[in-house]
This record gives structure tokens, C-alpha cells and sequence, in this order.
């Protein structure tokens, strides 16, 4: 292999010197890191300024691909679309030559993604995902056919990235999570997709995935998550993700709660676009194949003021009917409200895309999308792997165990986050176990094993709780329990599944990039 120039290899020891300044770091206070500790960030711009970096990139194996993406995240959360559009424009603007579904929403995004590719490829079409975070490989987050991207692909995107990484001053230098939406709009133009189902990365109005206009735009549900950035109502954060809305691009949502329903159809009006809202699906009854063609013609439900040919008006879609169920492999009755929202989308698109009532069923059958409410039979153990990462998520798992598990009292394994509502949690799934295990997520966010521990200690009093120092312990401690439930963070769930065998083992840990450190110099929520 190539050696280094002195250049890098100074950047490999300004990389040791932020892994140390890290673990330096309060945990209350992880949010306010940015890297500018230790002169991280303008050593870090000296360093990819000269020579030594185009040496660097030059001579880039996967792993240092992974490093350098690694060392992003150092530059936080950006508000706006300035890098973004920049950052495109120098990679020839490649979704200009893509067409894309753009989703957002709280809880239920992945799901409807997946449901979505699935059912578009059924039909023959070349489709990307691009979703985050991932479970434990980056090259998760951006698939076509749902391949995921080539560790070659990889290192080559990044190095061009690095690239035109440097037309950006220090202190605008483009942050992980835009290096990697353009990264993934790069490739999914160079292999030519069909489609892009196009999955927001946190709210909407101001993420980096937002500079697409799309064919349709998708909000799945608005729930309370991620406040200290898109705000501590839910018409705050509804006012976030409608912020993917267009102008006379459609849009459909699953969302129920009133106050955001109220800001998602009047951001629709204001933009001329054509608003569904999607009830559940599949209530048994009538033919499949007359019904699907019937999905596209819905009810018009006027607003109060307004007439009944608004456009703004809330189209309904609640209760179709179907006669064969397609056999959803997803579990929880939230996915078949997920299943009309990625039907209803369909069926909107039917004039640009047509999709007929074959491949809509088997997409849903076939669909896989793992970590939630995923089933592993392990010798004479069942465990339940679901990501359930905030108190929304905790109720959908709480339902679900009532629903497919109820008589039992499962041995559960718990890791959250601190910056999540991990009390609320606790709460909601301390009682419904007979024995509890709190494990640190591997995260500098992660919540206090021993403070989770005291919570369920008095939310169960009955239960046997313990505190542990790693997963692996819990694992361990929990082997012979006939019914686990693995539950918290996707990155926890993306170690549970690398440590039961359930997903190939990466040759390092990349689940570290689900990592990010904030500073808003502003609020994100909309004034």
C-alpha cells in the first residue's frame, strides 16, 4: 500500500487526539461538543487545505473511507440547505436526474421506506433507499434493489466527496449527514434508478435531504421526539416535517393527532397541494384486485370554511377493503396503517408510475425490514428485537406484546438513550416483565444503566432488575429466559444483532455513525 504523506498521517493523530478529547467529555454536556475543543476544527481544516489530504484520499481504503466519515460528525448539526445545494451543484446536481418519494414523519418512517421499495420493485422498477440510522453497517443507508452499496462504491464517493469538500471554509465545512445524502444522490443516479424512496434524516423543513422535489411527499405520523430540535409540541414538529411539502406535489399522511393534521393541511393549501389522509387497512372484505383499484378514489372531507373542491381539502382514505389479506411479515397493527400510507402513496402516483394490484401484494408480503418487532428463535429462546427509541415506539411494543404475547412475562433487555424520554419508557414496559436488565447503549448519549434500574425497580417491584456493565453481560445473564424482548436505541438493537448472530459481523464498528454531536446556533423549529 501506498505510504502516507506527513499530511495524513498528521490527520491520523488529530484523529487520536479527538477520540481522546471525547472521552474527556461530561455526558450532561455531549451536545454542546462541536468540535471545536482542542483545535480539532481548525486543525482539521489545516489538514484536508494541502496536499497530504488529496494523498489521503488517494490512496483510501474502506476502513479510512469509514474513518473519514467518522471525523464529520465533528462538525454537528448544520441548520439550512446551503451546504446541501453546494455540495450537489459540485457533484453535477444528481437529483436533477432522479425522481424520488420523500418521507418524513416521527416513528414509522423506515417502515413505510421499505414497504414502498418493495412494492415498486415488484413491479419491475430499478428502485434506491436511502434510510438512516443503520443497524450495523453504513452501506445500509443507501441500496438499490435493496443491495446495499459496494464497499468499492464507498470509497470512491468518498473520495470524491473529500474532494469537493474542500471548496467549503472551515467553519461551513458540510457535516456528516450532507456528505452522505449526496453521496447516496451520486449513486443513485450513476446506476440509473427508476426511483428513489428518499427517507428525511431528523424534521424536514431543514434537513439535508430536502433539496429534492419529489413525486410525492410522505409524513407518516407526528409524534413527540427529538423536541430540543424541532420543538415541544406536536405543532411545532409538525411544522418541521411539512416542511418537505411542494408546491402541487401531492402529499399523504398517516398522521391522527388534530393540531398536526391542522398544520400539514394548511401547508398543503398554501402550496396547491393535494392532501390524503390514510386510515387503516384491510378490514376483510371485498375483492383484492377491485379494491386496489379503487384506493384512488377517494373522499373528499371539507374543512370547516372551506367548499368541498378545495384542493386543500383532507382526502380521506380510512377502511379499505380488501378481500385477501396480504400476509404482512411485519408485525404490530401500526404497519398496516404504515401499509395505506405506502399504498395510498401508490395509488397517487398511479398517473406517473402504474402499479397494478399484483405487485402491491407482493410487495407487502415480501417486504423485510429489520429490528422492528423482528422474531429470532434461538434453541429454546424466542427474542423480540425492536427499536422502539422513544415513548411513541415504547407504546407500539407495549401493544404488540399484549396482542401477540399475551400471557407471558418476558425477560426484557433495555438500552436508551439519555436525550430520549427513557423514564416514560421505563414506565410504559418495566411492568409487563418478569426479569429487567439495563444495558449502556455504546454511545456517549446513552442513559445511566443504574438510574434506568431504579425507575423499573419501582415501576415493577416484583420484577428481578439489574444494572450491566455491557450488553454482552445481559445476553449472558438472560440465556436460559424462554421469551427475551431486546429493546432501545437502533444502534443498541444493531449490536444485539451482531452479538446473536443475527447479522453479519463488520469488520469494525461502524455503528458509531449514528452518532452525532448538536450546537444549534438557532432554533430549528419554524418562528
Amino acid at each position: 500500500m501506498q505510504s502516507m504523506s506527513p499530511a495524513a498521517s498528521r490527520l491520523g493523530r488529530e484523529r487520536r487526539t479527538m477520540r481522546s478529547c471525547e472521552n474527556l467529555l461530561p455526558r450532561q454536556n455531549v451536545f454542546e461538543f462541536t468540535g471545536r475543543s482542542c483545535g480539532v476544527r481548525q486543525r482539521f481544516s489545516e489538514l484536508t487545505s494541502g496536499e497530504g489530504y488529496a494523498s489521503y484520499g488517494q490512496a483510501m481504503t474502506y476502513p479510512e473511507a469509514i474513518q473519514f466519515l467518522y471525523d464529520l460528525r465533528w462538525f454537528g448539526l448544520k441548520l439550512g440547505l446551503e451546504n446541501s445545494f453546494k455540495l450537489a451543484a459540485l457533484a453535477g446536481n444528481p437529483q436533477d436526474r432522479l425522481r424520488f418519494i420523500h418521507v418524513a414523519g416521527t416513528n414509522g418512517k423506515g417502515s413505510t421506506c421499505a414497504m414502498l421499495e418493495s412494492i415498486y420493485r415488484a413491479a419491475g422498477l430499478r428502485v434506491g433507499l436511502f434510510t438512516s440510522p443503520h443497524l450495523v453497517s453504513f452501506r445500509e443507508r443507501i441500496q438499490v434493489n435493496r443491495q446495499l452499496i459496494r464497499d468499492i462504491d464507498v470509497i470512491r464517493l468518498v473520495s470524491e466527496l473529500q474532494e469537493w469538500s474542500r471548496n467549503f471554509p472551515a467553519e461551513a465545512h458540510p457535516t456528516f449527514f450532507e456528505v452522505v445524502t449526496v453521496m447516496a444522490l451520486q449513486y443513485f443516479a450513476e446506476q440509473q434508478c427508476d426511483l428513489v424512496v428518499w427517507e428525511t434524516g431528523l424534521g424536514g423543513r431543514l434537513d439535508a435531504t430536502n433539496i429534492v422535489t419529489p413525486l410525492a411527499s410522505v409524513i407518516t405520523n407526528i409524534q413527540l421526539d427529538h423536541e430540543k430540535w424541532l420543538g415541544e409540541t406536536l405543532k411545532k414538529i409538525a411544522r418541521e416535517k411539512a416542511g418537505i411539502i411542494k408546491s402541487n406535489v401531492p402529499v399523504i399522511t398517516a398522521t391522527d393527532a388534530p393540531e398536526a393534521i391542522a398544520v400539514i393541511e394548511e401547508t398543503a393549501a398554501r402550496l396547491n397541494a393535494p392532501c390524503t389522509k390514510v386510515g387503516q387497512l384491510f378490514p376483510r372484505s371485498a375483492d383484492f384486485q377491485s379494491a386496489v383499484s379503487q384506493v384512488g378514489n377517494l373522499r373528499t372531507a371539507p374543512r370547516a370554511g372551506h367548499s368541498a373542491d378545495s384542493k386543500s381539502a383532507m382526502q380521506q382514505i380510512g377502511n379499505l377493503r380488501y378481500g385477501e389479506e396480504p400476509a404482512l411479515p411485519l408485525l404490530g397493527d401500526h404497519q398496516r396503517i404504515n401499509a395505506a400510507l405506502a399504498v395510498a402513496t401508490v395509488r397517487a402516483l398511479q398517473p406517473v408510475i402504474p402499479v397494478g394490484g399484483e405487485a402491491i401484494h407482493t410487495g407487502l408480503e415480501t417486504v423485510q425490514w429489520p429490528g422492528r418487532l423482528q422474531i429470532v428463535k434461538r434453541d429454546d429462546q424466542t427474542v423480540l428485537l425492536d427499536g422502539a427509541h422513544n415513548p411513541a415506539g415504547a407504546e407500539t411494543l407495549r401493544a404488540a406484546l399484549k396482542k401477540y404475547f399475551p400471557h407471558s412475562r418476558p425477560t426484557m433487555i433495555l438500552g436508551f438513550l439519555a436525550d430520549k424520554d427513557w423514564l416514560r419508557m421505563c414506565h410504559l414496559l418495566a411492568p409487563l416483565a418478569s426479569e429487567i436488565f439495563l444495558t449502556p447503549v455504546q454511545s456517549l448519549r446513552t442513559a445511566s444503566p443504574g438510574e434506568m434500574a431504579e425507575v423499573c425497580r419501582r415501576e415493577n417491584p416484583a420484577a428481578r432488575v439489574a444494572a450491566c456493565a455491557r450488553l454482552a453481560e445481559a445476553l449472558q445473564r438472560a440465556a436460559t429466559a424462554p421469551f427475551l424482548v431486546i429493546t432501545g436505541s437502533l444502534q443498541f438493537i444493531g449490536e444485539a444483532m451482531e452479538l446473536l448472530q443475527v447479522a453479519a459481523e463488520s469488520s469494525q464498528d461502524e455503528r458509531g455513525l449514528n452518532e452525532w454531536q448538536a450546537t444549534p446556533a438557532q432554533p430549528l423549529v419554524a418562528q
